[in-house]
């Protein structure tokens, strides 16, 4: 049996899975609040609690934040985990941590056509290097590297690189945004969940338009970017489409970035929970248009394969089909 975890820093998500000539299926599920425990195994023992009472084979973890020496110090959670301390916890050798982007890529190469919705029709899939990016919580990036034989995959802390405006627009936003971080400022401080309520603050404080009376008074607690999205979506709002399309072109410059970097010639895959939620901005052309907007290598671009995941358990269950192909 495997156990195998998707980490975050809002959510966790724990399974169990077995392995059946070679397939691996889903036996028991179970998510948890991130912020509500101090650590990784306080989570294992209540996910215990409910999962029947069998022995683990091999374990493994996507988890987001940076990965030395089988320790990680989780970006946006206070936890300590490490591998030596997840054996010990379950009682096997046979336990790996994965930067949740590694997971997230892994589990890419298993999904089915219907599980994706591509957004460069004229893109061709080829044996090659893949990008992988992923705003959600915060913004992941990863590779698929192709060795001729097979893929690996190669987890990174890139969403933290530097933000680069492209426009006019933008050139205002980083310096808007420089009051606010002053010592740096990266691709996730825009292109992530809390990224989405600070564009449209920015743009409400430029006097893009007004803001809607909806978006005035938010409870406390309430998740303000979800509300931007929903009246983008819904209620056709000038200021929270504004703030939807600015998400889309800065998120399509750093996955044309990403794309350069890794020499993705095999394709981008676009996973995290926000892009499947606000799909008529990923779909229209303000993605595409700055993912392909590099000068001489546009027209490499335009032929790259980009796709976005519907699957939410891609990371969950990459990590499950790793520890069965390599543990």
């Amino acid at each position: 049996m495997i156990l195998a975890g998707d980490i975050g820093g809002t959510k966790t998500n724990l399974a169990l899975f077995a392995v059946e000539g070679g397939r691996v299926e889903l036996q028991e599920k179970y998510q948890f609040a991130s912020r509500e425990f101090s650590s990784l195994e306080e989570v294992i023992i209540e996910f215990e609690k409910h999962t029947s009472k069998v022995p683990i084979d091999a374990a493994c973890f996507g988890i987001a934040g940076p990965l030395i020496d089988g320790r990680c110090r989780t970006t946006n959670l206070a936890w300590d985990v490490t591998t030596s301390g997840l054996q010990k916890h379950l009682n096997t050798d046979r336990v790996r941590l994965l930067n949740d982007l590694e997971a997230t890529a892994y589990g890419m190469l298993y999904l089915e056509e219907d599980e994706f919705v591509t957004l460069n029709p004229t893109g061709k899939g080829r044996n090659a290097n893949r990008a992988v990016i992923a705003a959600g919580t915060g913004l992941g990036e990863a590779m698929l590297f192709w060795d001729g034989m097979q893929y690996h995959p190669i987890g990174s802390e890139g969403g933290h690189s530097d933000f680069a405006p492209l426009d006019a627009q933008q050139d205002k936003l980083l310096q808007w945004l420089r009051l606010r971080y002053p010592e740096h400022l990266s691709y996730e401080r825009i292109l992530s969940g809390p990224g989405i309520s600070t564009l449209y603050e920015f743009l409400a404080q430029s006097g893009f338009a007004p803001q809607p009376s909806s978006l005035m008074n938010i409870p406390e607690g309430a998740d303000r970017s979800a509300r931007i999205s929903e009246c983008a979506l819904e209620e056709n709002d000038p200021l929270c489409r504004e703030t939807l399309q600015l998400f889309a072109r800065i998120y399509g410059a750093e996955a044309g970035n990403l794309a350069l970097k890794t020499m993705s010639l095999g394709g981008v895959y676009i996973g995290g929970g926000i892009a499947p939620k606000i799909l008529p901005f990923m779909t229209d052309i303000h993605f595409m248009d700055a993912f392909t907007a590099k000068g001489r290598f546009k027209e490499l671009l335009q032929g790259m394969e980009v796709k976005i995941s519907l699957n939410p358990e891609t990371a969950l269950f990459g990590a499950a089909r790793f520890a069965a192909d390599k543990l």
